[in-house]
């Protein structure tokens, strides 16, 4: 059958309106990216009073390093880490052929000086008397009297010698001066020491301290005379009240802490050298802000957090400033206000400015 040419008019324009229709349709809108689900917290406003708690050590008030005096090799070391020592105790010996050889060498020389200071009063007696029936002149009788005052000085550096001789045999034997406890060994029997070599690290008994790296922002805020509570990390029913005794007046290079050292008052027999303890003070003011420990990250190798915008629901970067940080919380100095909303669980798979969901959200410092 033959189509009129009409007809095939009417087709094409049918075709090239649906065309022109269909060009003319707005594209469809891609969809929006779904929004990542996040745990977050909400930065309060802490109040002073607040508590803060440290983790360090149990060490003596007192350590000391034991050391000869001389040089040699070392044939004896009858303590180890860990014993109890008293006064007086030998702790290390030197190999002392060396030093009787030295002592039996000063003694003959001062037998020698000994006897040519017999002979020498001897002869100035003599000399004496003559001199006193005039037989010899005056400046012969002043030669033997030089000679007599010349034996004299010889058995005085003879007697010195000796005495001399005597210390440093006695300095091959290594003794307590005091009690304690041995923290540290420093050389094995067979060893040649130098003299001023640390043989053994001693902490004398009679008072212990709890030892703690504190932040300067820590420092600044604690009170003039605070009570600090000392306890076990693996025991905390242990405890000690302890005061501040001495605080470092520069701050470690590496960490930008200060090194304070807390006196312990009646040191539970639990609390030995070593064991690990945290210290908790009340603080005049608070020196900063916590947050979780899962909400930290690195990037360019410094400390940042995301912090969600609550209008748009994105998240964003924001540098912080640690001051301190323990298993359970971390302390921010500086890079947070009261008010914001940092994420702590799903920050691994954001980027700025992603769109974020909360299905959960606590307050900093909320334990539950």
């Amino acid at each position: 059958m033959t189509v009129p040419p009409r007809s095939l008019r009417r087709l094409a324009l049918a075709a090239v309106a649906a065309t022109a229709l269909a060009a003319c349709k707005p594209a469809e809108e891609a969809a929006a990216p779904e929004a990542r689900p996040v745990r977050t917290v909400t930065i309060e406003k802490r109040l002073a009073g607040d508590v803060v708690s440290l983790t360090g050590t149990v060490q003596a008030q007192t350590e000391v390093n034991l050391s000869f005096r001389i040089d040699g090799r070392m044939i004896e070391r009858p303590v180890d880490v860990g014993n109890a020592l008293r006064a007086g105790q030998l702790v290390a010996r030197l190999d002392a052929q060396n030093e009787e050889a030295n002592l039996q060498s000063a003694r003959a020389q001062l037998s020698s000086a000994d006897a040519q200071l017999v002979q020498a009063r001897n002869n100035y007696t003599r000399q004496k008397e003559l001199l006193a029936q005039r037989f010899i002149s005056k400046a012969a009788f002043d030669q033997f009297e030089a000679n007599l005052r010349s034996a004299e000085s010889n058995v005085e550096s003879a007697r010195a010698q000796v005495s001399l001789a005597q210390n440093r045999l006695s300095y091959t034997r290594l003794t307590a001066d005091a009690p304690g406890t041995i923290t540290r060994v420093g050389a094995e029997p067979g060893e040649v020491v130098p003299a001023g070599r640390m043989i053994i690290q001693v902490a004398r008994a009679g008072g212990s301290d709890a030892v703690f790296d504190v932040p300067a922002a820590v420092k600044d805020s604690a009170p003039r005379n605070p009570e600090i509570t000392v306890a076990l990390t693996n025991d905390p029913k242990v405890t000690a009240k302890g005061r501040v005794r001495e605080v470092a007046p520069r701050a470690d290079p590496v960490t930008g802490t200060f090194r304070v050292r807390v006196g312990l008052i009646d040191t539970p027999p639990a609390m030995r050298l070593g064991s690990a303890v945290v210290g908790r003070m009340k603080l005049d003011f608070t020196p900063g802000i916590e947050v979780p420990p899962s909400a930290l990250m690195r990037t360019q190798g410094k400390s940042a957090v995301w912090v969600v915008n609550p209008k748009t629901q994105t998240v964003d970067m924001r540098p912080i400033t640690i001051a301190s940080h323990d298993a359970d919380r971390v302390t921010i100095s500086q890079g947070l206000e009261p008010g914001d909303m940092v994420v702590t669980a799903g920050i691994q798979a954001l980027h700025a400015g992603q769109k974020v969901r909360v299905v959960g959200e606590r307050a900093a410092g909320d334990k539950r």
